[in-house]
C-alpha cells in the first residue's frame, strides 16, 4: 500500500472571514472548493512547503503559524496526510494563478460552498467553534 501524501493548506483569517479557493475543473476533485496548499516535496518542511504553494497559487507571502489541525482522509485515488496551519498573510493579495475563484467567508456561509471532502471535519470545527 502506498504511503500517505503529505499536505498542506493555509487557514487564513481576514475581518472574521477566511479564505476559501475553487479547484480548476480540469484537476481531481475540480470545482470543489478549498483552502489554499499542496504537496510537501522531499526534504521540504511543511511551513516551507505552505510559503511555496501559497506563492505558486496566490502570488502572496504568508507565514504558517500554529497547526490549526491534522487529519487523514483517503480519497478513490490517493490518501493525504493533511496539515492545517493557522497562517498569516504576510504581503500581497491573493491572485487566481491556479484556481477558478476564490471568496473571504464567514463560518456561517460554510454550507453554501462544496468542498473538498478532505476538509469536511476542518469545516465541521470551524462551525463549531463560530457558534
Amino acid at each position: 500500500m502506498k504511503a500517505p501524501t503529505q499536505v498542506v493548506a493555509a487557514l487564513i483569517w481576514r475581518d472574521g472571514r477566511f479564505l476559501i479557493c475553487r479547484r480548476p475543473p480540469h484537476k481531481m476533485r475540480g470545482g470543489l472548493y478549498e483552502f489554499v496548499g499542496g504537496k510537501v516535496e522531499p526534504g521540504e518542511t511543511k511551513e516551507a512547503a505552505l510559503a511555496r504553494e501559497c506563492r505558486e497559487e496566490l502570488d502572496v507571502t504568508v507565514r504558517a503559524d500554529s497547526v490549526y489541525m491534522e487529519l487523514t482522509h483517503a480519497y478513490p485515488d490517493m490518501t493525504v496526510d493533511l496539515t492545517l496551519f493557522n497562517a498569516t498573510l504576510v504581503e500581497g493579495e491573493p491572485k487566481l494563478l491556479e484556481h477558478t475563484d476564490l471568496r473571504w467567508i464567514t463560518p456561517a456561509q460554510i454550507p453554501d460552498y462544496e468542498f473538498a471532502p478532505a476538509d469536511r471535519e476542518i469545516l465541521k470545527k470551524l462551525m463549531e467553534e463560530a457558534r
